[in-house]
């Protein structure tokens, strides 16, 4: 074979493995206009070669970020190395529709990219290659175990009939509380309330109307936490909150809203209003404790002097309830 044919057949070759490999290809030079453009960014973006050549990158796809491809591009052109970028860190460059059935959850490609620096014979680095990967199975995979596993750790600290934190979480993070303020000397709340005559409750309409008096008092007290507040069940009717950077005024104002709240609602079960209230407990933060579990007990103390007191009423902790 003549060496002329076989150059030409070389350069056939190149150019139909070009346009057939299953990555975008794309040369820019230094204005960021398009120089090359192969067969897969034909496919995906519906634009022909001719239609992109000498043509501004961004007046084409206005979607992408310029700042930010700017900073991959240019220390490619200035240092002349390759540099790299993952859709974790940009989803896409080129915003095409996602069309893979497999992943059909995403509307758009998610892509990996490499930015190529290309010398000419006097080592100037007058253009880059762009090539861009389509990894939207990956990413798709990645981003549904991530979810999967955020919903088992949120089951895993939620009460199941509440939606509330259960007692594990619950008191995990009041420990973590607890050694904060052992730490900072700060002042912090903690609230413990049960159901009264919940046992009556039971009695009359079933475990499922006690159940549903325990979702009603879960459900308000939702309503009334502030975000920087943790709410869990504590067990059985038994409720807790941990009330962040609250004082005592803060506290009590807080528990009687609450009670005030649970005395005035109602629940409707098979046909039949409940009426509920409350008894509560306030302990604030004592640097006397040794440990979070006699903070627990204050409050605890101050929820049984509530109920021996008449019960419906809030009661802040003193040592006299000991």
């Amino acid at each position: 074979m003549p060496a002329a044919d076989f150059d030409m057949n070389e350069i056939h070759w190149l150019m139909d493995m070009f346009n057939t490999v299953d990555v975008g290809l794309v040369v820019l030079d230094r204005d960021y206009k398009v120089c090359v453009w192969n067969g897969f960014m034909e496919n995906h973006s519906g634009l022909l070669p001719s239609a992109v050549k000498d043509r501004d990158v961004f007046d084409l796809f206005p979607s992408i970020d310029e700042q930010w491809f700017r900073s991959k591009a240019e220390p490619v052109f200035v240092l002349k190395n390759r540099s790299f970028t993952i859709w974790e860190q940009q989803p896409y460059i080129f915003k095409f529709k996602n069309y893979r059935p497999i992943t059909g959850k995403a509307d758009y490609m998610y892509q990996n990219a490499t930015f190529i620096p290309l010398t000419t014979i006097t080592g100037e680095v007058g253009h880059i290659c762009v090539i861009i990967y389509d990894v939207t199975d990956e990413a798709i995979n990645k981003l549904e175990l991530e979810l999967l596993n955020s919903e088992l750790e949120k089951i895993s600290r939620t009460d199941s009939l509440t939606q509330l934190y259960n007692r594990g979480f619950w008191e995990e993070s009041l420990n973590r509380e607890f050694k904060r303020l052992k730490r900072s000397q700060g002042q912090s709340a903690l609230l413990m309330f049960d159901i009264d005559h919940f046992k009556k409750i039971n009695d009359e309409y079933g475990h499922s109307g006690g159940d549903e008096a325990i979702r009603h008092i879960a459900d308000l007290l939702k309503k009334t936490i502030r975000e920087t507040d943790t709410a869990g069940r504590y067990g059985g009717e038994e409720f807790a909150v941990t009330l962040l950077d609250t004082d005592e005024e803060g506290a009590v104002v807080f528990a009687e809203r609450l009670r005030r709240l649970i005395e005035n609602s109602s629940i409707y079960y098979d046909e039949q209003q409940i009426k509920i209230t409350v008894s509560l407990g306030v302990a604030l933060y004592d640097d006397k404790f040794a440990k979070h579990e006699q903070w627990i007990e204050a409050a605890d103390n101050a929820l049984y002097s509530s109920k021996e007191n008449g019960r419906n009423r809030v009661t802040v902790y003193s040592e006299k309830q000991k």
